[in-house]
């Protein structure tokens, strides 16, 4: 059910925006309102490519922000996937490989230059491209507004579809805590709804 919400808001995203022309905004300059879906990275936007990538490095990665609500049953769209890993260095050249398999380049947050190193992983926050997915590759070591990041990847539950992907995300409860902590226009919104509907997903 979760991974079918998922394939259902790409569906939807496709169709909202395969004729609409291009706006000149990546998804790190979204709104803090509108969000990525108004963002030239939600044309073509397909995240389950490089999410069957990164199931097959073994390494532990969880799918947060509103992929993660979609996946819980949230209806906003988004243009970008953001994702959270355990940073064990021991794990960085395979995740460096599952996002290189997957066409991506990966940057530094405070860098422009746009690299293949998985060294770049153990920052607090990369961001990496691709032609059908962008998006944040955080670390526990990012400053969350208090949110003990490790706990949350540590009690992530994990949806399986019937073809056998498995997708880690945060709980409910969690994936709020992360949204109100973050306080933007658009996480307040979806913390809301997110409550609205319970933990029914």
């Amino acid at each position: 059910m979760r991974v079918q919400r998922l394939r259902d808001a790409v569906s939807r995203i496709e169709t909202l925006t395969s004729t609409r022309p291009t706006a000149g905004r990546t998804h790190d300059a979204a709104d803090d309102t509108v969000g990525t879906i108004a963002t030239d990275s939600a044309r073509g936007f397909d995240p389950f490519p490089l999410l069957a990538t990164l199931q097959a490095s073994g390494v532990h990665v969880i799918v947060i922000g509103q992929v993660a609500g979609i996946m819980h049953g949230s209806t906003e769209l988004t243009g970008d996937l953001d994702l959270l890993w355990d940073a064990d260095p021991r794990s960085a050249a395979a995740l460096g490989a599952a996002f290189a398999a997957a066409g991506c380049r990966l940057r530094a947050d405070d860098t422009s230059d746009a690299s293949t190193d998985p060294e770049m992983l153990l920052r607090p926050k990369a961001t990496f491209q691709s032609a059908r997915a962008c998006g944040d590759c955080c670390t526990p070591s990012l400053p969350w507004g208090g949110v003990d990041l490790r706990a949350v990847l540590a009690k992530s539950e994990t949806a399986v579809s019937p073809d056998g992907l498995e997708i880690r995300i945060p709980t409910l409860p969690d994936l709020i805590h992360m949204q109100r902590a973050l306080g933007r226009p658009k996480d307040l919104r979806r913390a809301a709804e997110l409550e609205r509907l319970g933990d029914t997903s």
